[in-house]
C-alpha cells in the first residue's frame, strides 16, 4: 500500500546531523519545514528536498526564541499542512574547561541545546493534542547519561533533555494520548559541529572514540518515526558509555580524566581567529559532514540488531521451537524403542 506523505519539521536543518536527517525524510518524498539560523544552508537543504519531489519551507530562526518557534509551527501548518513529525535536533556547544567558561556561554548553550528542544516539543504538542496523533523525536547523546570533560555545557543540556523527556512521556501515557515520542542517543559523529563550535582548547576539536557518519544516526531517526521505541541507542560506544556509567561510574571518572582531554583534540593547532556559531551562524552551505571521513563508520551492527530485534527474536524462537521439537521426537522414538 502506498504510504501517505508526511509533514516533517527538522530543527538544526541547515548542516551536520540535521542536514542528514532532512535528506533521509526527503528520500521518502515528505514535505519538510527547515528550521535553522544559516540561510545558505537552509537554501541548500531546500534544493535537496525538492530534488526528491517534496516541498520545503525555509524558516530561518533561533530555536532559543520560543515565540519564533511557535510562529514557525503556525506557518508550517498554514503552508504545508498538519505536522506529523517534529525532530528536535538543533544544538551548539563550547569546548572548554569549566574554569574558562563564562556564565553567558552556559546560558546560551542551555537555551539552544536544551530549551530549544523544549520549545519545539511545546509547539508540536499544542497541535498534535488536538488531533491525538503525531511523533516527536528528541536527539540526545551518550552524554545525556555520562558527562565528559571539556563539554560541560553540552553534557548538562543533554542531561536536561533526558529528564524532560522522561517527564513528558509519563504524562502522555497518563493522558492516554496517541502521540509517540522517542529519544535517540547518539555516539560521536563526523559532522560540521567541530568546525562550528566555540573552542578554547589549544588544538582543533574532534569526536572522541569511534566515529560514525551522520547518515547512521539519521537513519535511526527515520526508523523510530515508523516503529514504536521509547529510546534507541546508536552504536556500540553509546551502549558502552551508558551501561558502563551505570555499573562503574567511578572508573569512568578516572578513565575520562586520563583520556578525555587529548581524546577530544586533534594534533592541529586551533586558529585563534576562527569564527564560531555560538551567537551567529557561520555563513555558507556546509553540508552534513565534517573532516573525519577516513576514521568514520557508515554502518552500525549494533543499530542493525536493535532495528531488527523482532525479526531476530522470531528467528530465535523458531530455532528454539525446532530444537525442542527435535528433542521431543528423539525422546518419543527412544520411548517407543524401549517398549518394543
Amino acid at each position: 500500500m502506498a504510504r501517505s506523505k508526511k509533514i516533517v519539521v527538522v530543527t538544526g536543518a541547515s548542516a551536520g546531523l540535521g542536514r542528514a536527517i532532512v535528506r533521509e525524510f526527503a528520500k521518502r518524498g515528505d514535505d519538510i519545514a527547515l528550521i535553522a539560523r544559516g540561510i545558505e544552508g537552509l537554501k541548500g537543504a531546500e534544493k535537496e528536498v525538492e530534488a526528491f519531489g517534496g516541498k520545503a519551507l525555509i524558516l530561518p530562526l533561533d530555536v532559543s526564541d520560543a515565540e519564533a518557534v511557535e510562529q514557525a509551527a503556525t506557518e508550517v501548518e498554514e503552508q504545508l499542512g498538519p505536522i506529523d513529525i517534529w525532530v528536535n535536533n538543533a544544538m551548539i556547544s563550547v569546548f572548554s574547561p569549566v574554569k574558562d567558561m563564562s556564565a553567558a556561554e552556559y546560558k546560551r548553550v542551555t537555551e539552544v541545546t536544551y530549551l530549544g528542544q523544549v520549545y519545539g516539543a511545546l509547539s508540536a504538542l499544542k497541535r498534535m493534542r488536538l488531533r491525538n496523533k503525531g511523533c516527536i523525536i528528541f536527539v540526545g547523546s551518550a552524554l545525556a547519561y555520562r558527562g565528559i570533560p571539556l563539554q560541560s555545557a553540552y553534557c548538562a543540556s543533554k542531561h536536561a533533555i533526558q529528564g524532560f523527556y522522561d517527564s513528558l512521556r509519563t504524562e502522555l501515557l497518563h493522558d492516554g494520548l496517541n502521540i509517540r515520542t522517542c529519544m535517540v542517543q547518539l555516539p560521536a559523529m563526523n559532522t560540521t559541529q567541530f568546525g562550528f563550535v566555540r573552542n578554547k582548547l589549544p588544538f582543533k576539536p574532534r569526536p572522541m572514540g569511534m566515529i560514525f557518519e551522520p547518515e547512521v544516526a539519521a537513519r535511526a531517526v527515520l526508523f523510530v518515526t515508523e516503529h514504536e521505541r521509547r529510546e534507541i541507542f546508536v552504536g556500540i560506544p553509546t551502549v558502552e558509555a551508558i551501561v558502563g556509567n551505570k555499573i562503574v561510574p567511578g572508573f569512568a571518572d578516572y578513565q575520562l580524566a586520563r583520556t578525555g582531554y587529548m581524546g577530544q583534540m586533534t594534533k592541529e593547532p586551533e586558529d585563534p581567529g576562527r569564527k564560531d556559531n555560538l551567537w551567529e551562524p557561520i555563513p555558507g552551505d556546509h553540508g552534513a559532514h565534517g573532516p573525519f571521513k577516513l576514521e568514520s563508520h557508515n554502518w552500525s551492527p549494533q543499530l542493525w540488531v536493535t532495528e531488527n530485534r523482532n525479526l531476530l527474536g522470531g528467528f530465535f524462537l523458531f530455532g528454539l521451537a525446532a530444537l525442542l521439537f527435535k528433542k521431543t521426537r528423539q525422546k518419543t522414538k527412544l520411548s517407543h524403542y524401549n517398549k518394543t
